[in-house]
């Protein structure tokens, strides 16, 4: 053995530790959040999440079930995964061996005056070769210092970012279809309140006409009425542009075609309810949304990118060997003595690269500054999102229930004041005016509840959802 391999493998190692060392500290905090929401329910509910969704309506169930078939935003983010996937194995195969094979003819003529004349002479030999070898090789680099095992861990925590991103997408798109399937039925509700006001304006000018023919009431009185109900029937015709709207929307979403989406919308259905808003904390968030775990796996894997980097410092041990025959004649490649091996080991430690893995360095260094500000921007996110939910509930709440108590008083004025203009106790401008206030209102109401069941969604959207659970429960 050469005495002098020792040293040198000691002398480059030690040349190695002058460069080498730990990656930069960069301090991570865990962000700190408060113990309640402030517009959060004053008094704890059992409300189960999932019921602040449209459950029980037909449409919303199978409208989600072709989504999670055919819908292209997940059908995208699920291939997403699995290239993470792919990523990660073919990380976690390069910490493995590599071992291959190759067989191979060479043909080689050789010039004797080369070698000089007399040594052609003396040793006569083949000007002409053919060489068959076919040969087994294995290479594999010795991850001592962990370059290899922190380039695994990125590429696995990527993976958790693509899972947590997929089940973004996948709550994101349950919201929406839950949103459209809420304003159809809030349109057809307003639809509904007002062919009621189209038909109590249709009633008054038919009134009004016959106490014209009467001679009791100007002509002025049912052309009046008569606009009364014309803008009912505009009101009503411009409810046909939100649906064609609502329509478009879920074919987007769900990739579904039209005729096929109109067809489930116009399911019967049972009246929706207004659940009460769950409570939880904050800090459920962390765990709840996906956005804020894809940003906590997006910031491990700049971690692991770091210290992969850091790692880049340290010398690269690499094992190979062969195993083979040759033979100058196909029919003695197989024969005893055709064999030929090699084995070895190589060290390669860098020793004056001008700066270029410190570039590396601080470039990784960077990345984790920035997906650790991603990281707190989605908490703060999702905190904000989910307060404001909260806040939109109640808010909402409150309308609908002022809308509704304002409707039945302003319903009920009208049908005062047309009882007492039959009976010539008030006149026509005062019926026209409660009946205008009482169709308005009539219209309000039913948008005001439908506010509130959207803000229902967008609630569950901020406290994160259970996309995973929806989807079960629409396939069993």
């Amino acid at each position: 053995m050469n005495r002098k391999a020792p040293f040198a493998l000691a002398a480059s190692l030690a040349l190695a530790a002058c460069v080498a060392g730990p990656p930069p500290e960069i301090a991570t905090p865990a962000p700190e959040l408060g113990d309640e929401f402030v517009f959060g329910p004053s008094e704890a509910e059992t409300t189960q999440l999932a019921s602040l969704l449209p459950q029980s309506d037909p449409a919303f169930s199978t409208l989600m079930q072709l989504a999670m078939q055919d819908a292209p935003s997940l059908a995208e983010a699920l291939a997403r995964v699995e290239a993470a996937r792919a990523a990660a194995r073919g990380a976690g195969a390069a910490r493995l061996p590599v071992i291959g094979a190759d067989a191979g003819i060479e043909f080689r003529r050789s010039n004797p005056a080369q070698f000089g004349g007399g040594v052609s002479d003396a040793l006569p030999f083949d000007t002409e070769q053919t060489g068959y070898s076919a040969n087994l090789t294995a290479s594999w680099e010795l991850d001592i210092f962990g370059r290899l095992k922190a380039s695994e861990r990125a590429a696995s925590a990527r993976v958790d970012a693509a899972n947590a991103n997929a089940a973004a997408v996948r709550t994101a798109l349950i919201a929406e279809i839950a949103g459209a399937v809420v304003d159809w039925r809030t349109n057809h509700a307003r639809q509904t309140a007002l062919l009621q006001d189209l038909d109590a304006a249709e009633r008054l000018a038919e009134l009004v006409g016959k106490r014209e023919d009467a001679g009791l009431a100007p002509g002025f009185d049912r052309v009046r009425a008569e606009a009364a109900a014309s803008q009912s029937r505009s009101r009503l015709a411009a409810l046909g542009s939100e649906r064609a709207q609502i329509v478009g929307r879920l074919v987007s979403l769900t990739g579904q075609q039209p005729v096929l989406i109109g067809q489930i919308l116009i399911q019967e259905h049972d009246e929706l309810g207004l659940p009460a808003a769950p409570t939880t904390m904050p800090s459920t968030l962390l765990t709840a949304r996906p956005d804020i775990r894809a940003a906590a796996a997006e910031l491990a894997a700049a971690d692991a990118d770091l210290a992969a980097a850091a790692r880049q410092r340290f010398p690269r041990l690499t094992l190979s060997a062969a195993l083979g025959l040759l033979a100058f004649d196909f029919s003695e490649l197989f024969d005893d003595g055709s064999e030929v091996y090699s084995a070895g080991g190589g060290i390669a430690a860098p020793l004056l690269d001008f700066g270029r893995i410190q570039a590396q360095i601080d470039g990784a260094a960077a990345g984790k500054k920035a997906a650790f500000a991603a990281y707190r921007g989605a908490v703060f996110n999702a905190l904000g999102e989910a307060e404001s939910a909260y806040g939109l509930v109640a808010a909402a709440d409150a309308q609908a229930d002022a809308a509704a108590r304002e409707n039945a008083e302003l319903e009920r004025a009208a049908s005062l004041a047309e009882t007492r203009y039959r009976a010539g106790l008030a006149d026509f401008l005062t019926v026209l005016e409660a009946r205008r206030a009482a169709d308005a209102s009539g219209e309000r109401a039913a948008a005001a509840i439908g506010q509130a069941r959207r803000a229902r969604v967008i609630l569950w959207q901020a406290l994160g959802g259970d996309s995973q659970a929806m989807t079960r429960s629409t396939s069993q």
